[in-house]
């Protein structure tokens, strides 16, 4: 397997007495979904929020292509290739998904706050928009409001607007939270599409979906990682049906 893009070494992040992330060591690769599961409260959500900068570690490093990104801000992590979706769609709901994916194309050019060029003007910018709506599946959807279509179709629009940015790692929270069959199978597509170019970090609560896209799985309890691996041996592993999967591995 080739070097890992992004990696933790003894990752720790505590709020005052409770250690929400405990010494977490891990890699993640191109080319494959790693994905993180494990009950309420395991740490799971923070571990995101420290990839992403949104918190800061207590301890321990994170690398970025070998470059400790630990203390970066959130906005040099994302221009640096590392881009996050959140557990609430955030999206711009009183523009059309073209518009939506157009912006967030626009925040990455270097251009972007220069005020004295007509930004439609931007063919560069237009074609990053056009080919991450096409990455997502919404290209029939371009004119339309992002108010008025479905809340799987909009999770799919908060993807476009990551893709935009031209990302290589893709950090997913719970991105099929609160969707149907359909809308399901549609996202684990496009993640299955997605991983042959990126890094996808996932967490994720649905077990069918998670072992239907998984390459990797990491297991968390308590803010420590209780097993990492293959999906098969995660699905055999006896500590890990004690300590959370239960009857649903079976």
């Amino acid at each position: 397997m080739s070097d890992p893009i992004l990696s933790t070494k003894s990752v720790c992040k505590s709020f005052g007495g409770l250690q929400a992330v405990n010494d977490v060591t891990l890699d993640f690769h191109t080319g494959q979904v790693d994905v993180v599961i494990g009950p309420n409260g395991a740490g799971k959500t923070t571990l995101i929020n420290l990839l992403s900068g949104d918190l800061p570690p207590t301890s321990g490093t994170i690398t970025y292509r070998g470059r400790d990104i630990t203390r970066l801000a959130p906005h040099r992590i994302s221009q640096l290739g590392i881009g996050r979706s959140y557990q609430r769609t955030n999206i711009f709901p009183e523009f059309t998904c073209a518009r939506n994916v157009w912006l967030a194309a626009q925040s990455r050019m270097r251009s972007s706050m220069r005020f004295f060029r007509a930004a439609a003007s931007r063919k560069d910018v237009a074609a990053r928009a056009e080919r991450a709506l096409d990455l997502a599946g919404l290209t029939h959807h371009a004119d339309t409001l992002a108010a008025i279509i479905s809340h799987g179709e909009q999770r799919q629009l908060e993807v476009a607007m990551l893709l935009a940015t031209e990302p290589e790692v893709l950090l997913l929270d719970e991105p099929l939270a609160g969707m149907g069959a359909e809308e399901t199978e549609n996202i684990v597509g496009l993640i299955n599409r997605l991983k042959a170019s990126h890094c996808v970090v996932l967490i994720e609560h649905d077990m069918d979906a998670v072992f239907a896209v998984a390459d990797q799985l990491t297991v968390m309890v308590n803010g420590t990682v209780l097993e990492t691996g293959p999906p098969g041996q995660i699905r055999n592993s006896e500590t890990v049906r004690e300590a959370y999967l239960g009857d649903e591995m079976v």
